[in-house]
């Protein structure tokens, strides 16, 4: 179980602006080095590290499901058709294959892909109060914070409250399942009831904040959460930028 999972529980511990720098770092990386291959390791490494923090099915789920169709569309745009190809590795017939055009593309599939693959570990290890916590103690606006908060719990309220009025449907013996004609007639009577509550309950956030003094000025707020710095998030930050700096140095100096 992740609970008894001793490197998700590290991770789990870690500062959320440590882990955001690092899913920036990596991603950005990626975009600045000169070759696609730095973000196929990292995807290994990342893939490894998946594994052992008990997620490894979902992210090789989340690779497959999303990496290998963009490959192949990238490499069918670029690969046949880029301007830049002039090294020709295979012809088709219809179309040749560039060696430029294919190399691009895998450099944009490898990035997308370390930026998707870091963010959702970052997305499953911390919760969305936490994030907004840190974001505010390092100066950010109260209210920015709450917009970001509300933007990130929008999904999951909606989720749950469409398998609410599901099961309610399904005790009143109508049909949720079967065919796909069947499940779509049950769910577009759920749209407009998910909307209005969802409205409805940022109102009465808004109305709740108001009375509690959210926007009285002069005041030094504080919060429910508190987000500690640990020596392991400082030593992770100064990795974070010595990578940029290497991916910097590699780029420029060829």
């Amino acid at each position: 179980m992740k609970k008894d999972n001793k490197i998700y529980g590290f991770i789990r511990e870690l500062n959320p602006i440590t882990k955001l720098i690092l899913v920036l770092s990596l991603g950005i990386g990626c975009m600045i080095y000169p070759s696609s291959f730095l973000g196929y390791y990292l995807l290994v490494i990342i893939l490894i590290l998946s594994f052992f923090m008990g997620t490894g099915r979902k992210v090789s789920l989340l690779i497959l499901g999303f990496g290998i169709p963009v490959t192949l569309m990238l490499l069918f745009i670029q690969g046949l058709y880029s301007p830049k190809n002039t090294i020709i590795i295979a012809d088709l017939g219809f179309a040749s294959l560039g060696l430029e055009g294919t190399m691009y593309a895998l450099k944009i599939s490898s990035t997308l892909l370390v930026f998707l693959t870091t963010f959702y570990l970052f997305l499953n290890s911390t919760k969305n109060s936490e994030t907004v916590a840190a974001l505010t103690q390092s100066g950010l606006n109260m209210k920015i914070g709450y917009l970001i908060l509300a933007s990130l719990n929008v999904v999951p309220q909606m989720q749950r409250k469409v398998k609410i009025i599901q099961e309610a449907q399904e005790s009143r013996g109508v049909e949720v399942t079967g065919s796909f004609l069947q499940r779509a007639k049950a769910f577009l009577p759920l749209i407009g009831p998910v909307v209005l509550s969802s409205l409805t309950d940022a109102q009465e956030r808004g109305m709740t904040l108001e009375t509690r003094g959210f926007s009285i000025k002069g005041i030094k707020p504080t919060t429910l959460i508190e987000v500690k710095h640990k020596p392991s998030d400082t030593f992770l930050k100064g990795f974070s930028i010595f990578f940029l700096l290497i991916c910097l140095i590699v780029r420029f100096w060829n």
